[in-house]
């Protein structure tokens, strides 16, 4: 772990390693090899006579991209040996993808809670804040990711959109959402429903109640705007807004405020809610 990052993983074609890495990733590649960063499986160092056969691993640093600090703190709601909860502002990713690598909630809280092994057990859009569970500890990882894929976390969000009198709330809204790597946003098509909400108006000012039993990749903003009420401050939904990085004024109006679970380790019944004001 070097700055809360783990190294790259390289799965390789077979061959001379300096010069397959040169050709796939360029210079930056061949000076890491030069200067002794990059490693084999074993962990011995890579130099520019180094052959390895097809389906070997190498490690490496990545250079990390500039980035916008994001101005916000990570709250932690609790912290014990197996788990730290806190509660994700909006603009910070969970874990690094794409052009977000530190500033994201990953790379940040190991940092500042000194916690290398530190994990999301599920994770939240960028743009959405509140409740974020990891595992601080290599060993217990397995069971709460489990009960994430599992749908055995009960979750709550609560949302601000517009509202339709003409709508009859509540209703369960079910589709076939499919997200395609490279494609900003996700869509619903026909086919067996792989994603399904709970949308209940709580109060008449626009405060909706969302209730996912399913997890797909902007689930809650992709059924939203297919009822015609998109969450406000949502650049993706129904249409792709262009927003500056360095732009936090405005928020997607989504906040995750609470899960339930069974502890897999305990059995006690955990509870954990959002701190932070309704969306």
């Amino acid at each position: 772990m070097r700055d809360g990052l783990g190294p790259a993983r390289v799965r390789l074609r077979g061959g001379p390693v300096m010069a397959e890495l040169t050709d796939r990733f360029g210079a930056p590649a061949r000076s890491k090899v030069l200067a002794g960063e990059v490693v084999d499986a074993a962990g011995a160092v890579v130099d520019e006579a180094t052959v390895l056969p097809a389906g070997s691993h190498v490690f490496l640093y990545r250079e990390l991209p500039d980035e916008v600090p994001v101005p916000f703190d990570i709250p932690v709601l609790h912290r014990d040996a197996d788990i730290v909860v806190v509660d994700k502002p909006h603009f910070l990713a969970t874990m690094p993808r794409g052009r977000h690598v530190a500033q994201t909630a990953l790379v940040r809280l190991r940092r500042e809670l000194g916690l290398p092994e530190l994990s999301p057990a599920h994770r939240l859009d960028r743009l959405t804040a509140g409740v974020l569970l990891f595992t601080a500890r290599r060993e217990v990882r397995g069971a709460y990711q489990t009960l994430f894929s599992r749908g055995l976390v009960r979750k709550t969000y609560l949302a601000r959109a517009a509202v339709d009198p003409a709508l009859v709330l509540p209703r369960v809204v079910r589709s076939r959402i499919i997200k395609r790597r490279g494609v900003l946003q996700a869509f619903s098509e026909p086919g067996a429903a792989n994603a399904e909400t709970l949308v209940e108006l709580v109060s008449p000012d626009g405060l909706y109640r969302l209730t996912p039993r399913t997890g797909r990749t902007h689930q809650l903003r992709v059924h939203m705007a297919s009822l015609g009420l998109p969450i406000d401050g949502d650049p993706l939904y129904p249409n792709i807004i262009d927003v500056p990085p360095d732009d936090f004024s405005t928020p997607l109006r989504l906040l995750a405020q609470r899960i339930e679970f069974d502890d897999p380790m305990t059995g006690e019944r955990r509870v954990f809610v959002s701190r932070r004001p309704g969306p």
